[in-house]
């Protein structure tokens, strides 16, 4: 991770941006490098700049979030994306995640939380507000009792045990570890095993399943029931 976090704010209120850019002042190792009202602008802007995260509101004009994320994660090495949400009015959490995001804040969480999100999303670990998981998790469930086609989630077609059943022993240990929302130091300690192994298991997860964040990682596991 740089020793300093470029970050691009994209969100059509002005009055958020500014807020936005206020907390992340604060810090004196994460600087707001361009900003964005609509989504439209965010590509052209990620190209120009060179940013390590882009902070997206999932409902802007002209190009919503859903499908800048996309075309963001679509670039050559692209940043991360944490999606920005009301949480009682956005419907398309699971379109935001399977476009790629990295994770999910609501608007009013706080600015602690909202820098060790920053800091932690860029360093690959898991992002996300308990109460977007919640609501995540809980459409999970609901699916898990649909039909088995229905089931699946950008896999091919296959149930989420499939899935994960072509995992090693480890590697299914972290998952679940993973899905418990634990940081790789965590996962290591729990485990008895180095953090470098840690990463090195996510990795292999990501690439063995096809899935582009440790979130997707997590709604797996609760799709196959694990957790």
């Amino acid at each position: 991770m740089a020793d300093v976090i470029r970050v691009l704010l994209a969100d059509d209120d002005a009055l958020v941006r500014a807020g936005l850019r206020m907390m992340l002042a604060a810090a004196t190792d994460i600087v707001v490098v361009a900003e964005a009202a609509d989504g439209q602008e965010v590509p052209g802007l990620v190209l120009e700049h060179s940013p390590d995260l882009v902070l997206m509101d999932i409902r802007m004009p002209g190009l919503d979030g859903l499908e800048a994320t996309r075309r963001v994660r679509a670039l050559p090495e692209p940043p991360h994306v944490i999606i920005l949400t009301t949480f009682t009015t956005d419907d398309h959490l699971m379109d935001a995640l399977r476009a790629g995001a990295d994770g999910f804040l609501l608007k009013h969480t706080g600015p602690d939380r909202i820098l060790e999100a920053v800091r932690r999303a860029v360093a690959g670990e898991p992002v996300m507000s308990p109460e977007v998981l919640g609501k995540l998790i809980g459409n999970v469930t609901t699916a898990s009792t649909a039909p088995p086609d229905t089931r699946t989630v950008s896999d091919g077609g296959r149930p989420a045990d499939a899935r994960l059943a072509t995992l090693g022993e480890r590697e299914r240990d972290v998952a679940q570890e993973v899905a418990k929302g634990r940081t790789n130091a965590q996962i290591a300690a729990d485990l008895h095993m180095s953090v470098p192994t840690v990463k090195s298991h996510v990795s292999h997860i990501l690439a063995k399943l096809g899935l582009d964040n440790r979130v997707q990682i997590a709604l797996l596991v609760y799709r196959a029931g694990l957790l």
